[in-house]
């Protein structure tokens, strides 16, 4: 199968052993571009655009350096990019441990498995194609055009749906899952506060988190946001960079 350009891989190590170029190899034989960079960040940094998935290798004994660490967990989540690990069983866990779920894609134990590991990288690179590696996130605002607005500002980095009312975010609920709901507080018929209860009284629905959107700022409407425990708020006067990073605040802190 052959791939994009965006399709590259970076393989980082302590330092490129034979074993390293040996998978570099395998993995050009797949049509699957690879680049090499030791684990020091600014080596890191200079090759990190060039690539859609990470692979750290690990020797045996090998614990990541705290630095690089710190890097790999903020530049992961900013870029909603994954890791794939190649370690033995002890020393992979620590990285599992002190890494977002999130951010990992699999763990692979030595001896690898080359075969397995670039079905398995193939099917990431479809995965992304499709979209399917991307946050999802539902906009539930009852204004078409600010709900469009914030779509075109997230559509980039993440799968955003819409839903023009709260019940109508409901239904949808009932056949699609998202990782977070930028839900508008207020909203005629079923305001922001009812679909957060409704949502929170449904087994399959309780565990979404939810961001508010708000266009008051006073302090009594804010309190009174800030009472049913959402994710967060947002002010609807925000501009793209507030509600961006706030976005992309909240998953890298899950």
């Amino acid at each position: 199968m052959l791939f994009g350009k965006e399709n590259k891989i970076l393989i980082i190590g302590a330092k490129e052993t034979f074993i390293i170029k040996v998978l570099m190899g395998k993995l050009k034989d797949a049509n699957i571009d690879t680049f090499f960079a030791p684990s020091h960040v600014d080596q890191i940094n200079q090759l990190w655009h060039d690539c859609s998935l990470v692979v750290y290798y690990m020797e045996a004994g090998e614990r990541i350096d705290g630095e690089v660490a710190t890097f790999l967990r903020d530049k992961l989540s900013d870029n909603n990019k994954q890791m794939a690990i190649i370690g033995d069983v002890t020393d992979t866990k620590d990285v599992v441990d002190n890494f977002p779920p999130h951010i990992i894609y699999k763990v692979f134990t030595r001896p690898l498995d080359y075969g397995a590991f670039i079905s398995d990288v193939s099917l990431y690179f479809n995965m992304v194609a499709e979209g399917e590696m991307k946050k999802s996130i539902l906009i539930v605002d009852d204004d078409p055009n600010y709900m469009g607005l914030v779509r075109e500002w997230l559509k980039d980095t993440y799968k955003v749906s819409m839903a023009n009312s709260g019940l109508r975010a409901i239904k949808w609920l009932g056949s699609n899952k998202v990782d977070l709901i930028l839900l508008d507080y207020e909203m005629p018929v079923t305001d922001g506060p009812q679909v957060l209860e409704m949502l929170r009284s449904d087994e399959e629905t309780k565990g979404i988190p939810v961001i508010f959107l708000t266009g008051k700022d006073d302090k009594e409407s804010v309190m009174s946001v800030l009472a049913l425990k959402p994710e967060g708020y947002v002010l609807k006067t925000s501009g793209k960079n507030e509600i961006v990073n706030t976005v992309s605040k909240f998953f890298v802190n899950r």
